[in-house]
């Protein structure tokens, strides 16, 4: 059921980027005089959306800009000014500063009337990111005519482009492609048109190319369950957490105790002392689940998916794991107020039956705070950063099973007790090193927001060097070389098991040290900032696409039969260099993808005029014109995938059709090379 649902989202989601655009233009004409008019855009901004502004410097985002294909009557007078509250930052990708707007955004264009009326025709194209990805760039057309004054001159045209524009989407062919060996016209759904010669794969049609699949695509990503495996790994790293808030001194001791009251308080009844210890245990996962419950219903599920980019709330989960290490490094103690715990202790003697046990778990709850917390915390920090909002729960569920077995095992089996590891300084021990992971941790977060904010103080080879030293001196305090004030001062030689994790700890600091010099990583990818924040890398591995053209790049796949990965890419796309500097940067992705597929990178934001602009009909109905290259290749990831936003990657075989669902950002390896080996195992069958 609750795959069923997690695909519910998926394709919702699919299904509003492709039906609703996250920015909303409406544009209106306002006559100011009787000889000047201002076109104006009004733009509704999604959240979590901007909007670049004008004149921004090549190299850069899409800006806004306009441009006048009409103009009987009128002309334009200056430049394309905007209204709202503008957001000046510096984007490392591109080295330099861009504009942007954030909710709400105003365009306006000012034409001098010169003739007793007056035609005005043309369009306004924007670009728009978030945090993860950027739509293709987009336009909105106006269309205005009026009256100017009685004695100006008859209207003449001054257009400062004019354009012999496709009416329909049926008209006679017109090519518009790159090449000069495929005729091509877009139709309502497809693109028609001369057959396509394949060596060995007989004659694919270019309307067989750009035959919608968005239905196979979807069974495709239907079968990926990478959002159930998430939710697996956050539940094992909930028991995980459970088991290590078992060992801490806050835990460990009271163990013993509370399974010896149940048994000595059914000495008659040694059935009901068992069931006493399991309704306590229920009661544990009870009250944590309602922990987990709380916190979703104070942010709301869509807050809870928005926290993994929140930048914001990263830098306070970096703030609230840095006093979590400190209170387990013994700086100082987190405690509830003494008052609590008596009370709830009071309430649970004074009280009988399943009310007691309840209220005797939650005592335990307030007591084990100083040891639980930064244990919780971390939990709860992951689970709810990690996109999905029941990601809490789950994880709640694993650690209060971890932490209520023992309760019930020693019930079941008390003899176990004896055979128990008894108090002493190994559990100082392990708050020590849960700190250490904690403080590592922290630095994750505080990555998060450095990215998001260009504050360039923890990039790729500082945050390595961070995690060197953590790791390093956890390494040096499990062998004994280092010691903290409350550390067992009679204590000589180190357990043997602590020596073994220190060797570890050890070995995975000089496996970073590599990294420093742009050594890719894999197994701390998933944490570290993307390599693109090195300055000094020594590790290159390039991979360049081997065609720039759809129909070209498919065309050659066939011949040498191979598969083909789609790149949906734009010269102004940040998460796109991102990927490409995290991702294709490593050795075993490179080599595919220069070796095993025929990449075709395909540039949304082409400014390359097509020969002619061609109306199309969209899947909603409306119409559309494609004047430039990247509009053609927009349309093709609109129309045949039912995506819009950049980076997207798809696998597909030599007629078009998908080999192992999508891919967008996500700097994710292992998850990447399941994704191409995918798609070279079903193209092999």
């Amino acid at each position: 059921m609750r795959s069923k649902i997690l695909l519910a989202f998926f394709v919702l989601f699919n299904l509003t980027l492709m039906a609703q655009n996250p920015v909303r233009f409406s544009v209106q004409q306002k006559k100011v005089s009787p000889t000047e008019v201002d076109v104006i855009f009004t733009g509704k901004i999604d959240a979590g959306w901007h909007v670049y502004s004008t004149g921004i410097p090549a190299g850069g985002p899409t800006s806004a800009s306009l441009t006048t294909e009409k103009a009987e009557g009128a002309q334009a007078v200056g430049k394309l000014t905007p209204r709202g509250k503008e957001v000046n930052v510096f984007e490392k990708m591109f080295e330099m500063k861009v504009r942007y707007f954030e909710h709400n955004v105003s365009f306006i264009q000012k034409y001098k009337i010169t003739g007793k009326t007056y035609k005005i025709a043309g369009y306004l194209e924007y670009g728009a990111c978030n945090e993860e990805m950027c739509m293709p760039p987009s336009t909105v057309e106006f269309n205005f005519t009026g009256n100017g004054p009685a004695d100006a001159p008859a209207a003449t045209e001054t257009a400062e482009a004019k354009g012999n524009e496709t009416e329909t989407a049926d008209a006679a062919a017109t090519q518009i492609g790159g090449t000069d060996t495929a005729k091509t016209v877009l139709t309502d759904n497809a693109m028609q048109g001369d057959s396509v010669q394949a060596s060995g794969a007989g004659a694919v049609s270019a309307s067989e190319l750009w035959r919608p699949v968005i239905k196979e695509l979807e069974a495709f990503n239907e079968d990926k369950g990478n959002k159930d495996n998430s939710l697996i790994g956050i539940f094992f790293m909930g028991i995980l957490g459970g088991f290590i808030a078992l060992l801490t001194p806050c835990v460990w001791p009271i163990i013993p105790m509370t399974v010896s009251f149940f048994l000595k308080r059914a000495k008659d009844d040694k059935g009901k002392g068992i069931r006493d210890a399991i309704t306590y245990g229920i009661s544990i996962i009870v009250i944590y689940m309602g922990l987990a419950a709380v916190i979703t219903a104070i942010f709301g599920p869509q807050k809870l998916n928005e926290l993994a980019t929140n930048a914001p709330f990263n830098v306070f989960f970096f703030l609230m794991l840095v006093v979590f290490a400190l209170s387990f490094f013994g700086w100082f103690e987190l405690r509830l107020p003494a008052s609590w715990g008596n009370a709830m202790d009071n309430k649970a003697a004074a009280t009988t039956g399943l009310l007691s046990i309840f209220l005797m778990a939650f005592t335990l709850s307030l007591v084990s705070f100083s040891c639980t917390a930064p244990v919780v915390g971390l939990l709860l920090v992951q689970a709810a950063t990690s996109g999905d909002w029941v990601a809490p729960a789950i994880g709640m569920f694993g650690f209060a099973f971890a932490l209520a077995l023992p309760f019930t095992l020693f019930a079941l089996f008390p003899t176990w007790l004896k055979q128990a590891p008894k108090s002493g300084s190994w559990m100082n021990m392990i708050k020590v090193v849960l700190g250490f992971i904690e403080l590592a941790f922290a630095f994750k977060f505080l990555s998060v927001a450095d990215l998001a904010y260009g504050w360039h103080i923890l990039d790729r080879e500082t945050f390595l060097a961070i995690w060197i030293v953590i790791f390093g001196i956890m390494g040096l305090y499990l062998i004994g070389k280092v010691k903290f004030p409350h550390d067992d001062p009679t204590q000589t030689a180190m357990p043997v098991p602590a020596i073994m994790l220190g060797m570890i700890s050890l070995a995975f600091t000089v496996y970073m040290v590599p990294g420093l010099w742009g050594a890719p990583l894999k197994a701390v990818s998933a944490f570290a900032p993307p390599i693109y924040t090195q300055d000094f890398n020594l590790h290159h591995q390039e991979v360049e696409p081997k065609y720039k053209d759809y129909e070209e790049g498919m065309r050659a796949a066939a011949q040498a039969g191979k598969p083909v990965m789609l790149d949906f890419t734009g010269f102004g796309c940040v998460n796109c260099r991102k990927m490409e500097g995290a991702v294709w940067t490593n050795a075993e992705v490179a080599e595919k993808l220069n070796n095993d597929y025929i990449l075709i990178s395909l540039y949304v934001d082409d400014k390359t005029p097509l020969k002619e602009p061609i109306k199309v009909k969209r899947s909603d109905g409306t119409i559309r014109t494609l004047r430039t290259i990247g509009d053609k290749w927009s349309y093709l990831q609109e129309s045949k995938f039912g995506y819009l936003a950049q980076p997207f990657y798809v696998t597909v075989d030599n007629q078009g059709n998908p080999l192992s669902g999508s891919f967008v950002y996500k700097e994710d390896i292992p998850g990447y090379l399941d994704f191409l080996n995918k798609g070279i195992e079903n193209y092999k069958k």
